[in-house]
């Protein structure tokens, strides 16, 4: 029982839809799984890039009038937005909550502990399965850079040199152990 617990639930975040996915993250913390998201900048927001900016514009409009530094705190990375909208959906203000909060991680990009692990997709978050193919739908990294993330560029670099090293792990993998001829695949 105790070790379904130590499991470590690594998602990855590109694809998916970031309420169902928040939703999803933030009832499986509260049964006391840890869970892992990596490339948040590649969650996807249902709806026109545009609407979604003015949203979040107007977020940014509301602070507190006599001491702004007091809050609320607008996260600009993607990571730290997908953060936020998980803790909407805990009672983070209670001990269970921020025992809750305490097991999410959250990463733009696949920093290099996850990036050897194989990384699971939620079924029902994934914005192919959710949205009609007519739909519009923002990036919550083009939205995080238009309103002030300054890592867009130096987070797609250190993606692509970790694709280029996955791709000459995988293909070191294959040579070491071929593929048997009579093995089935159902």
């Amino acid at each position: 029982m105790a070790d379904r617990f130590n499991k470590v639930l690594l998602l990855d975040g590109r694809g998916h839809l970031l309420g169902r996915l928040a939703a999803l993250v933030a009832k499986q913390v509260l049964l006391g799984h840890k869970v892992v998201v990596v490339r948040c900048e590649g969650i996807n927001i249902s709806g026109n890039f545009y609407r979604n900016k003015l949203k979040y514009l107007s977020f940014l409009r509301k602070r507190m009038n006599t001491n702004p530094s007091r809050g609320p705190y607008h996260f600009r990375a993607p990571s730290r937005i997908f953060w936020r909208t998980v803790r909407g959906m805990l009672p983070h203000k209670t001990k269970r909550g921020q025992a809750a909060l305490d097991r999410l991680k959250v990463f733009d990009g696949i920093p290099p502990p996850y990036d050897k692990r194989k990384r699971m997709v939620v079924p029902a978050a994934l914005k192919i399965v959710r949205l009609k193919p007519t739909r519009k739908f923002a990036l919550l990294g083009r939205l995080a850079h238009e309103v002030g993330w300054k890592y867009q560029a130096i987070t797609a670099t250190l993606e692509e040199k970790r694709k280029e090293k996955a791709k000459l792990r995988y293909s070191k993998k294959r040579t070491l152990r071929p593929r048997s001829q009579n093995t089935q695949m159902f």
